[in-house]
């Protein structure tokens, strides 16, 4: 049995091929080595229950994560892999790659995410080609739920909503300086944390001033992780992750303003990754 399995910051979602039939999604927290150790990750398997009854059947493990960059953190999430699927092979490797994979398929391309966090890559077909992205919520992550949730309040504890929008926020989450203040450097996963205000924007994306905070959250990933690679103009973008999914008319808007042409947009990757192994 082979297992695949594309897992953000947020969530990770799986599917089971036996070698005639594709089974799941099975759905689990996401697994990033930033913020999960090996032991989490082999304590949260186990404690699924869908996930225990097919655990040593399954031969083969294809896992892509965000923050799964450098060998360092490959192993240690394949460390947690390997001791709850005790009988199969087990390859970790980035997001990016399954990103491409599932969108680009054998063709060229520059494939991007945009979900809790975000980066991108560009695609000869074959290899991934890399820049220097997926900084983190703290230092990159431009495009992403963390970055908008993160503008949504500086802007907010600097007063600069409008009234409208400023009542509701206090109405929906009755936060405090001092309180947020511990989410984000005191609490674990506040990228996470920090996303969770896409829904706030949902709402209120019809209001001129939300909307052009997700405008130039667009505009500010387009221009550093897009139109940075040469050629840009000459291939196909693709997108996957919740962000650019349900944000998609301003993604479209903004990729129009800078002459992107968008291949597709797509919530989740692992659809395509299972097609992709399968076709192999």
């Amino acid at each position: 049995m082979l297992l695949v399995c594309d897992s953000g910051s947020t969530k990770a979602d799986w599917l089971l091929y036996d070698g005639t039939t594709v089974k799941g999604p099975y759905n689990t927290m996401g697994f990033n080595p930033f913020f999960h150790s090996s032991e989490l990750v082999f304590e949260t398997l186990s404690q699924n229950a869908e996930m225990v009854s097919f655990a040593v059947d399954v031969k083969e493990v294809k896992f892509f994560g965000a923050g799964c960059s450098s060998a360092e953190k490959k192993e240690q999430i394949a460390v947690g892999l390997r001791k709850f699927f005790t009988n199969a092979e087990v390859l970790v490797d980035h997001d990016l790659l399954a990103c491409a994979y599932a969108t680009c398929g054998n063709e060229p391309g520059i494939s991007c995410i945009i979900g809790t966090g975000s980066n991108s890559c560009w695609f000869d077909g074959v290899k991934v080609h890399e820049r220097n992205y997926g900084m983190g919520y703290i230092l990159g992550d431009e495009g992403s739920g963390a970055h908008l949730g993160k503008k949504l309040l500086t802007h907010f504890l600097y007063d600069l909503l409008p009234t409208e929008v400023h009542k509701d926020f206090v109405d929906s989450y009755h936060l405090t300086r001092d309180s947020i203040n511990d989410f984000v450097y005191k609490k674990p996963n506040p990228n996470v944390w920090l996303a969770s205000f896409s829904k706030f924007y949902t709402k209120h994306r019809e209001n001129k001033y939300i909307h052009e905070l997700i405008m130039n959250n667009f505009r500010d990933f387009m221009t550093l992780y897009v139109c940075n690679y040469p050629d840009f103009q000459k291939v196909k973008v693709y997108f996957v992750g919740s962000i650019a999914f349900y944000f998609e008319k301003e993604l479209y808007d903004v990729a129009k303003e800078l002459n992107v042409t968008i291949g597709s947009v797509v919530k989740q990757p692992i659809d395509g990754l299972m097609r992709y192994y399968v076709s192999k």
